[in-house]
């Protein structure tokens, strides 16, 4: 019998040409990667990102449920940390952050989302974006309201409607794919979908001579066609193996760049419940987030 695994992996995150400081933080240890996008005023988005990426960490929770639940119960307690932090620190009030999760199992692969941060799959050549945005623009495209390329330049396109940590509770998008040899999965933040489009993203990602390399033709892109944010993307490639006589599921090879993470580690946050406050005025020039029940987080 034959199992998946990650053959190589690569990732990259660079701040931009726009941005004062990156906001995005980037899991890669493999079988689990993912892409955090914080928001939030005085490096508050940081530190929600850093939860996030920090929570997955432990990896999925033991339990007799599928990987989909399982990366979804990590996905909420994370949401449940940054939402704590928020309401009893008044300087990460109404922090928050996307994220997209990704973990490659012995015959499958799960995909749990929150927000615009993407994942896409290039198999035989094909790119698919298997995730859809959280957002404003993306619901009015879906109801026929907006096309995609009005979507594109529309001047609310940065208002995401779900994100963790801004509210309680959080309902992440699950899924779960049948991997093959060969599939190639990107996870990215979208200060590279907001620059470039995915006939660019797929010409690159066929044409780079590696996974290293597309990683830096990916930012060098967005940044050549403007950068206006954080950018950060984790390209990984499977491939099947022989089962092993023993689980063995996270003895992998793994070829590529580190995780690239803040190097503080996340405030320690007991989780409870308590009565919303007030988020601050944000610091100008960092990206800006305004929660608005019904609609969703604005980022500015």
């Amino acid at each position: 019998m034959t199992m998946l695994r990650v053959a190589e992996h690569a990732e990259r995150s660079d701040t931009g040409r726009q941005r004062r400081a990156n906001e995005d933080a980037v899991l890669a240890r493999s079988p689990l990667f993912a892409v955090a996008d914080g928001m939030g005023g005085a490096q508050a988005g940081e530190v929600a990102a850093r939860i996030a990426v920090e929570t997955l960490e432990q990896g999925l929770p033991p339990g007799s449920t599928s990987a989909e639940q399982r990366l979804g119960q990590l996905v909420r307690e994370a949401n449940a940390r940054i939402h704590q932090l928020s309401l009893s620190d008044d300087a990460r009030a109404g922090m928050g952050t996307t994220l997209t999760a990704l973990h490659v199992g012995a015959d499958d692969v799960t995909l749990v989302h929150v927000g615009d941060s993407r994942c896409y799959r290039l198999r035989d050549g094909a790119l698919e974006r298997l995730t859809s945005d959280h957002s404003l623009v993306e619901e009015l495209v879906r109801q026929g309201r907006l096309s995609p390329q009005e979507a594109e330049d529309h001047p609310q396109r940065s208002i995401i409607t779900r994100a963790l940590g801004p509210e309680l509770d959080v309902e992440p998008d699950g899924q779960t794919l049948r991997g093959r040899a060969g599939d190639l999965y990107v996870l990215c933040s979208d200060g590279l979908t907001s620059m470039i489009g995915d006939p660019k993203l797929a010409e690159i990602l066929t044409s780079a001579p590696s996974l290293r390399d597309a990683t830096v033709q990916l930012v060098d892109a967005a940044n050549a066609a403007g950068g206006r944010d954080n950018i950060s993307v984790v390209l990984l490639r499977l491939e099947e193996v022989e089962s092993p006589a023993a689980d063995g599921a996270d003895g992998v090879t793994i070829v590529g760049a580190p995780a690239v993470r803040p190097q503080e580690p996340a405030p320690d946050v007991p989780v409870e419940r308590r009565a919303p406050t007030r988020a601050p005025a944000d610091a100008p020039g960092k990206r800006r987030r305004r929660w608005r029940p019904g609609l969703g987080s604005a980022l500015i």
